[in-house]
């Protein structure tokens, strides 16, 4: 296959369906991983096409979702002094902190920009000497190698007004912590192809041997999540726990071994706090100490903060699969694409996005869950 439009021939879609429907003798309850996937899954439907008893759980996986408040309100912050650059990609404009967002804070005059890779904020910090230059650094392992690339390129030209504000997160801890909640009812995983593209998959096997639980990787066409789902029924049907990989095109079992490197340089593995979610363990990612010069939370001491999350917004059980976003009162109406109270639903990858998008409501979901599809 070469071509996009083979990844979403409806007849092999009919055929795998099939195919799930005759493997399939037990009710199943699977997670995505990725927020790509779920966007995918609900804008496609085949959340709704699935085999009655197969129901798919929405994960954390929508980087900018799982951004702290904090890390926010403290970019926000730095944005606002004079001669200051904030440069961050255009889908955490219009996330929410306390008071305001990245977007409303340029209407005011802040000097934030758009950029499309994290090497544009080293450009801008070059050309710009007389002002500070900071990068908004977010996201999974996906991410964390182009952002360590401009940290090393920053280094290599001298750069004394380049600096970064760090907010990576790791996938294998989150599934390790939602694994470990007593309450949780995964029992098999689609892990993100993307992710597993740059880290390979070694760090998912002892997490399935552990718990048990099927780890399939995944990518994010309709087939290749049909797939997914189906890799991962078969092996629970059958009482198998391994890693198995769908997404061949892209990743192999070791990843990018060079990308790993430049991670292993730049950064360290810290404790990171996710937002709705909490603090966890050994979750993310922070500038290791001979880069600590370009930690721009070290450089703007931002102090006096006080992150609040809005009380309605219940983004952290929807981000964990514990609530479906039109379990709160606020989507739809409180809650919009244009006015959000919450990430996910201003995010390409947030779940709240994808059900809106789609014209999903409590009454099609009540329906859903009483009928046999």
């Amino acid at each position: 296959m070469k071509y996009l439009d083979e990844y979403r021939d409806p007849e092999l879609a009919r055929r795998l369906l099939d195919e799930l429907r005759r493997t399939a003798t037990a009710p199943w309850r699977i997670m995505e991983v990725c927020g790509g996937q779920t966007h995918t899954l609900v804008r496609q439907g085949i959340d709704e096409l699935l085999p009655a008893g197969i129901r798919m759980i929405h994960g954390p996986g929508c980087p900018v979702c799982v951004t702290p408040l904090e890390t926010l309100d403290r970019a926000m912050a730095i944005a606002a002094r004079p001669g200051v650059i904030l440069t961050s990609f255009g889908d955490m404009l219009r996330v929410p902190g306390t008071d305001t967002d990245l977007l409303s804070l340029r209407a005011r005059g802040a000097d934030v920009r758009v950029v499309y890779t994290p090497m544009d904020a080293v450009r801008l910090a070059a050309g710009h000497p007389d002002r500070e230059v900071v990068s908004l650094a977010v996201g999974f392992e996906t991410t964390a190698p182009a952002n360590a690339m401009a940290v090393l390129h920053a280094a290599r030209l001298g750069l004394a007004n380049y600096s970064m504000l760090v907010s990576h997160v790791l996938v294998p801890p989150a599934m390790t912590a939602l694994l470990d909640d007593p309450g949780c009812e995964v029992q098999a995983f689609l892990a993100a192809g993307h992710v597993c593209a740059v880290t390979g998959w070694r760090a998912y096997e002892p997490i399935a041997a552990r718990h048990r639980v099927p780890i399939v990787v995944t990518g994010f066409e309709p087939l290749d999540l049909l797939e997914g789902i189906l890799m991962a029924v078969r092996q629970l049907e059958s009482g198998r726990h391994s890693v198995e990989n769908q997404y061949v095109r892209a990743v192999r079992r070791s990843g990018n071994t060079e990308a790993q490197e430049a991670v292993r340089t730049v950064f360290r593995v810290t404790d990171r706090a996710w937002r709705g979610i909490g603090k966890l363990s050994a979750s993310g990612l922070e500038l290791a100490e001979p880069y600590a010069r370009f930690d721009a939370a070290r450089r703007f001491a931002v102090a006096g903060l006080s992150p609040a999350e809005d009380a309605e917004c219940i983004a952290g059980q929807v981000l964990t699969g514990a609530r479906l976003p039109t379990d709160c009162s606020a989507y739809g109406t409180r809650c919009t694409p244009r006015r959000p109270l919450g990430a996910p639903m201003v995010s390409a990858e947030g779940t709240c996005a994808a059900f809106h998008a789609a014209g999903r409501t409590k009454d099609t979901e009540d329906a859903k869950e009483g009928s046999t599809p």
